[in-house]
């Protein structure tokens, strides 16, 4: 597979198939394990915020990941399952639409939205029923249409597990500038926070990082973990003990708005702890 612009291995390829069986397939291989280590903070998040049923939008949402573990009950390692079985991998497009209707057991207390530049994958993920309301837009570039501005303005919680770093500023204050979200992003640690918090600041936010490191998945190669250290050291960060052992890792920052992130940071971390 070829390289991106980061030095990382690209998977570009599997966020444009008809449905996730090529996702699945290809990040099992790698161990891809963010969203799972990211649902019970997510999980703290809804029940932490005051609305009764909070509006949760996925930036870079694929097919509706996380959305998936929460409505269907799961763990990643049951998706990987399901996606790579025999008996499911030869399905039509109609008939593993039907099936994974039949996982989704609840609304798992929230809406959930997903942004995605990939329209194949919302479209399954709205189908399947992990997704509530699909946004396909390019933020980067271009500001909201009307109708896309209107479901923007009614989110209460924004949440990503990898899009950030490919996904900037522009794209975050664009999604804030409406109804003020809190917000959670998982954040590999080759990439900077910095800009995405200097720019809330400007509409008011303030940002706590939550102590400890989130492993995404293990490196495809050789060749991606020597690119990716190098960047790491090109940064100033240690990759000791962590990159250097073959994987990759994220860290998490809320963004809150009216000076409250510190607190909701420490929750966070309390609720680990406990864990």
């Amino acid at each position: 597979m070829p390289f991106d612009s980061t030095g990382k291995i690209s998977f570009d390829h599997i966020y444009t198939a008809p449905d996730p069986r090529p996702f699945f397939g290809t990040l099992r291989r790698v161990g891809y394990e963010i969203p799972q280590l990211a649902k019970p903070y997510f999980a703290k998040l809804i029940g932490e915020h005051p609305a009764e049923r909070p509006t949760v939008l996925d930036v870079g949402c694929s097919y509706g990941v996380n959305a998936a573990l929460r409505r269907c009950d799961a763990t990643m390692d049951d998706l990987y399952a399901h996606y790579t079985d025999p008996d499911v991998r030869p399905l039509s497009h109609a008939r593993l639409l039907e099936a994974d209707r039949t996982r989704v057991t609840g609304e798992g207390g929230a809406k959930f939205y997903g942004l995605d530049a990939s329209a194949p994958a919302l479209e399954y993920a709205l189908s399947a029923g992990f997704l509530d309301e699909a946004i396909h837009a390019d933020l980067e570039h271009d500001d909201p249409d009307s109708t896309q501005r209107k479901l923007l303005d009614d989110v209460d919680l924004v949440i990503s597990t990898g899009c950030v770093g490919y996904v900037t500023e522009k794209t975050i204050t664009r999604i804030a500038r409406g109804s003020r979200p809190w917000m959670a992003h998982f954040v590999l640690r080759m990439f900077s926070y910095e800009p995405v918090a200097d720019s809330l600041a400007g509409l008011g936010y303030e940002t706590a990082q939550v102590p400890g490191v989130f492993r995404q998945r293990r490196f495809a190669s050789a060749e991606e973990q020597t690119q990716i250290l190098d960047t790491l050291d090109a940064a100033g960060f240690d990759p000791a003990g962590l990159e250097s052992d073959g994987w990759l890792y994220a860290q998490l920052y809320v963004s809150r708005p009216e000076g409250a992130a510190a607190e909701l940071a420490a929750t966070l971390a309390t609720s680990q702890q406990e864990g």
